[in-house]
C-alpha cells in the first residue's frame, strides 16, 4: 500500500511539474511577438509629436517676453509655399506694435500672471535692493537680460534694485534711469491687467516700504 502511495505521489508531481511547463512556455511565446515566418517582431516605441497645451483665444492677453504684455486680436491664416500657417495677431499697446506669431511658435507666450503671482511680484518690490558690486555695463546687461526673460519675479527685481525711491541709489544715471522705467513700465502694464487701476498705486507704496522699514 505504502508502495502505491509513494507512486501516486510521483506521478500526480510530474502532472503538476507538465502543467507548469506548459503554462511557462505560453507565457514565453506570445503569438503577437513572431512574425509567420517565426521572426521576432520589433516594438518600437512610438514618440508623440510634441503639441502645445495652452491655446489662447480673441480678447486674451498673453506676455511676449521681449516687447511685454499684448493682446490677441485676431487668429488668422497665410499661405507660404504650400503650407498653410495659423498665427496669432497681438496687439502690444505700449509700443503701438502689432506682431504676428505662428501658433507652432506659441511656446514664447505666457499667459499673464495670476493674482497669486502677483502679490509675491509685491513682496519682492518691498525687500531692500541687492546690488552687486560690479562694473555698471556688466549691471546693465544682466538688467536687460531680465526685462527680456519674461519672467515677472526677475522683472520686479530689477525695479526693485534700480528704484530711485531708496536710499541705496542717491543719484541714477540716464542709462539706469532708462532701464528703470523700461522695466517699471512692463511690470505695470502686466499687474494692470489683474488689478487695474490700483496697480501703481500698489507698486509705488511697496518700493516705499523698506525705507518706511528701516526709519521706524
Amino acid at each position: 500500500m505504502r508502495k502505491k502511495k509513494r507512486g501516486r505521489k510521483k506521478k500526480s508531481k510530474k502532472i503538476l511539474k507538465k502543467k507548469q511547463g506548459k503554462k511557462e512556455l505560453k507565457k514565453k511565446i506570445d503569438p503577437s511577438n513572431f512574425k509567420p515566418n517565426g521572426e521576432k517582431i520589433k516594438i518600437k516605441k512610438i514618440k508623440k509629436q510634441p503639441s502645445e497645451k495652452k491655446i489662447y483665444n480673441i480678447k486674451d492677453y498673453i506676455v511676449y517676453p521681449k516687447h511685454g504684455v499684448g493682446k490677441i486680436v485676431a487668429v488668422e491664416k497665410a499661405k507660404i509655399g504650400d503650407i498653410d500657417i495659423n498665427f496669432y495677431k497681438i496687439f502690444i499697446e505700449k509700443e503701438k506694435l502689432t506682431l504676428s506669431i505662428p501658433l507652432n511658435q506659441q511656446s514664447f507666450l505666457r499667459p499673464v500672471s495670476s493674482v497669486n503671482q502677483i502679490n509675491k511680484t509685491i513682496n519682492i518690490l518691498k525687500n531692500k535692493p541687492k546690488i552687486k558690486k560690479t562694473m555698471w555695463s556688466r549691471r546693465a546687461q544682466e538688467y536687460e537680460q531680465k526685462i527680456n526673460s519674461g519672467k515677472i519675479y526677475e522683472l520686479a527685481e530689477v525695479v526693485r534694485d534700480l528704484n530711485n525711491k531708496t536710499d541705496e541709489i542717491a543719484e541714477q544715471s540716464y542709462s539706469e534711469r532708462q532701464l528703470f522705467e523700461k522695466a517699471y513700465n512692463r511690470l505695470k502694464s502686466e499687474i494692470e491687467v489683474v488689478l487695474g487701476h490700483k496697480a501703481q498705486e500698489k507698486m509705488d507704496k511697496a518700493l516705499r516700504a523698506h525705507l518706511i522699514n528701516k526709519s521706524q
